[in-house]
């Protein structure tokens, strides 16, 4: 059977399995933790922001409801104040008091006690009081009170009835503002108090820069106070917002009812956002206080810190692979491939490649014990193909050798010493009991002198039989004699014959060139066998080197070329009539 062999080549590197096994445990790991951290710290973070957003709003409410209070509480002390000065509301000293209470209270617009028709009659009992320094300031001309009295007549009733309203003044006033509507009752006829004052001082209360938004509302869903000013300007009505309806469906004020998340569409892209937010109804004018809060905003830190993990999962994989395959290339591939380099050298039959010696046996680990193995593998195999021969042995490694029987045309070599029965006597009687070694000892000086030449010529030893060597010469080359099959008008047929010929007259001129090599090899040895004797003829222990002489044959012809043997021993050689 022939086939060739190809150098090795690794489809997928030790190092890239290192490096996918280690990128797998990094990406797993850190992205195991990193998913658990912001799955944790997200639902830590969302928790805290709904309760920062509770207590936001109820700040803000109570800071609002202060407010309000106070103001209610001032204006009343001053109409209470007004009633007890002698000579009347009109009078140069309750003149001097709204002087003072105006000088005191800035934000305050205007001070009006109205009755149900005050819109439509005067009544001598109504009384306004216009702080002129407010509208002169902010650039207001005073009918704006008025007008904002005529549009609202029918809440005026209402709080002469009363209730206790909220209105929104700012579209009248071009500036944030809005008018608190009182019952107030005064020698036993029904009125109201409208306080108009400016909230610009409650929006930087409630806007002080945090990632919430804080804003009010009447009962009419109006909106009064909101950090964008232009909204509230605009007259802007909240009965649509998510939150605003959710309020409005609960009738609950406790903790966990007014907490409500909820999602408003953003008109822009249509995109549905998730708010916190949280409610309080104030005990003036059934106002109340919302607070919100986007998810996404309280979220931007745990996502920024999840992207940094990212990244930094990124970093580390990338560190990682790059340190295993500069780790696996200069302490496992590189190796790997000098031992790889070697057997395949082994496989070609190169038993005695100097790669093997390159090797680093001194190393602990796996690869060590590889490198001593193939060192040893290499002693065992250069002492089989001593055994056997080495361009079988070579054949063998390299699956280039046909083991089934094949004829061939070979040529055949016999030699034996002349004599040898009488030199092994005088082994005998030189040496006595010692006489087998010697006897080997010589057979190998003279068999390895012989077998050189015999491969220095391209020839194969078939055996050795005591003192004959059989040799020969084209059993294994490649080449067959198919040819022989084809007809004999075929040029293919013409010219494999003649190429077989010339293969075979080769090997015939090869080991004619053997035979006189053996020759030479025989003389030298002769001579000094003969100078080692005179040397040493006084001497009766010494190593005896008779003199050698040697016949030979040689025949070319087919032979039936095969494994001969059993399974516990076999051997390549050639039989037939060419042999015998």
């Amino acid at each position: 059977m022939k086939s060739s062999q190809n150098a090795a080549r690794v489809k997928f590197p030790i190092g890239v399995k290192l490096a996918l096994i280690i990128g797998f445990i990094v990406v797993l790991s850190l992205g195991t933790v990193t998913f658990l951290n912001s799955y944790l710290q997200t639902k830590d973070v969302r928790l805290t922001a709904e309760e920062n957003n509770l207590t936001m709003n109820t700040r803000s409410a109570n800071s609002t409801e202060d407010k309000f209070t106070t103001i209610r509480s001032n204006v009343f002390q001053l109409l209470d104040l007004l009633n007890v000065v002698s000579g009347g509301r009109n009078s140069a000293l309750s003149r001097q008091a709204q002087a003072f209470f105006f000088e005191r209270n800035p934000d305050i617009a205007a001070i009006c006690i109205l009755s149900e028709d005050s819109m439509s009659v005067e009544n001598p009992s109504d009384q306004k009081m216009i702080n002129s320094r407010f509208f002169v300031a902010n650039e207001i001309d005073e009918s704006v009170q008025n007008q904002f009295l005529q549009e609202n007549a029918d809440s005026l009733e209402r709080a002469c009835r009363g209730e206790t309203l909220a209105l929104n003044a700012s579209p009248f006033f071009t500036r944030p503002a809005m008018a608190l509507l009182f019952p107030y009752k005064e020698n036993g006829r029904d009125q109201c108090c409208v306080i108009t004052f400016s909230t610009e001082s409650l929006t930087d209360i409630l806007g002080t820069g945090s990632l919430n938004t804080t804003f009010l509302i009447n009962s009419s869903d109006d909106l009064l106070v909101h950090p964008d000013t232009d909204r509230i300007l605009y007259g802007e009505n909240m009965k649509n917002h998510p939150l605003v309806r959710a309020i409005r469906d609960s009738n609950q004020n406790n903790d966990s009812a007014r907490q409500i998340p909820f999602n408003e569409t953003d008109e822009a892209t249509g995109e549905k956002i998730p708010y916190f937010g949280a409610y309080q109804r104030l005990s003036i004018g059934e106002i109340a206080v919302l607070t919100i809060v986007p998810l996404d905003t309280v979220l931007e830190g745990v996502r920024d810190t999840t992207r940094n993990n990212f990244y930094l999962t990124a970093a580390v994989l990338f560190v990682s692979i790059i340190f295993i395959l500069v780790f696996s290339r200069f302490s496992i591939s590189l190796h790997l491939r000098k031992l790889t380099l070697a057997t395949e050298e082994i496989q070609h039959g190169n038993f005695n490649t100097p790669l093997i010696a390159k090797l680093n046996t001194k190393r602990k680990d796996e690869i060590g014990v590889l490198n001593r193995g193939t060192r040893d593998e290499q002693e065992f195999l250069n002492t089989f193909a001593k055994f056997t021969n080495q361009g079988v042995a070579k054949a063998i490694a390299t699956k280039s050798i046909d083991f089934e029987p094949h004829l061939k045309d070979c040529t055949i070599f016999f030699s034996d010493i002349r004599g040898f029965t009488k030199i092994s006597d005088g082994f005998k009687t030189r040496f006595g009991n010692e006489s087998a070694a010697e006897i080997i000892t010589f057979l190998n000086d003279y068999m390895s002198r012989m077998v050189n030449c015999v491969t220095l010529s391209h020839g194969n030893i078939d055996k050795f039989e005591g003192d004959a060597i059989m040799g020969v010469w084209g059993i294994l080359r490649e080449d067959d004699l198919s040819y022989e099959k084809l007809p004999d008008s075929d040029p293919e047929k013409t010219r494999l014959r003649n190429e077989h010929e010339r293969h075979v007259k080769e090997d015939a001129i090869n080991c004619i060139r053997g035979i006189i090599a053996m020759r030479y090899s025989l003389m030298e040895y002769n001579k000094a066998a003969e100078a080692f004797t005179l040397a040493h003829q006084n001497e009766p222990k010494a190593r005896y080197k008779p003199h050698i002489q040697i016949g030979c044959g040689i025949n070319t012809g087919r032979v039936t070329a095969g494994v001969m043997g059993g399974g516990e021993k076999m051997e390549y050689t050639a039989i037939g009539d060419a042999v015998n």
